[in-house]
């Protein structure tokens, strides 16, 4: 049987998934859930992820979810992937996995936290909240600060932990990133802009991973330029925003 991948472009997790099956050549169904629509609250889907969240795949009888499970055990059950994704080196593994779990308390707490409670809350019904998003401008400027004087600190790297070629960490991570496109330029500019590695990163990433890269984030493109046109336009209603997601 096929592998499902259950997604939603607009969630950074899904399009990792999404890039990593495509760049790898995996053949997959994706299966599309709205979350502006809370298709992701189904109950047929939460008897694929009782948490209720995307992405989740399903192959065979097999089920799983969260996404960096998702992107280990497509490396390690899909023949042909190249090594570098998930290293066999148990040392260079334990490093990997060592930057996801970093991630999911740092960088994707804070990015996400920002984004929503500057931007994205009305599309999902939730009101925008400035104190959570000071909060979250923190710590995703404390994460930006150790990946970059930390995460990319070998002079010569391309990749994440002194790396010439990225692994399943350099693309969940710069796809959590790419969110601060949806932002006013000047915003991302002012979070990004200190930040020389970790821009660079991200285009080694985006790169290396053409042209699915693009292709997968085409809705965050479209999604950025909505929003553009309803902040000149002062129309940014709940109902405008969530009616075009």
């Amino acid at each position: 049987m096929k592998l499902k991948v259950y997604s939603d472009r607009m969630s950074q997790p899904s399009r990792a998934v999404i890039i990593f099956c495509k760049v790898n050549g995996i053949e997959f169904e994706e299966v599309v859930l709205s979350l502006a629509k809370r298709k992701h609250l189904s109950p047929e889907f939460k008897e694929i992820n009782p948490m209720g969240k995307v992405p989740a795949i399903v192959d065979g009888r097999f089920k799983l979810f969260e996404s960096h499970a998702i992107l280990i055990y497509l490396s390690s059950a899909f023949p042909g992937i190249p090594d570098h994704w998930y290293p066999n080196d148990l040392s260079k593994r334990a490093k990997i996995h060592s930057v996801l779990d970093w991630h999911h308390s740092n960088l994707r707490a804070g990015a996400a936290g920002y984004v929503l409670n500057t931007v994205l809350a009305p599309s999902l019904g939730l009101p925008l909240n400035p104190r959570a998003a000071a909060e979250a401008e923190k710590l995703l400027s404390k994460s930006l600060s150790k990946l970059e004087t930390f995460w990319l600190k070998g002079s010569n790297s391309k990749f994440l932990l002194s790396s010439n070629q990225p692994s399943i960490a350099d693309l969940s991570l710069v796809c959590e990133l790419m969110q601060l496109q949806v932002l006013e330029e000047k915003d991302r500019l002012r979070l990004l802009g200190p930040y020389e590695k970790v821009q660079k990163w991200i285009e080694n990433t985006r790169n290396v991973t053409m042209p699915h890269f693009d292709e997968v984030h085409e809705i965050l493109f479209k999604a950025k330029e909505r929003i553009q046109k309803q902040r000149e336009t002062g129309t940014g209603s709940k109902q405008g925003l969530r009616s075009k997601m």
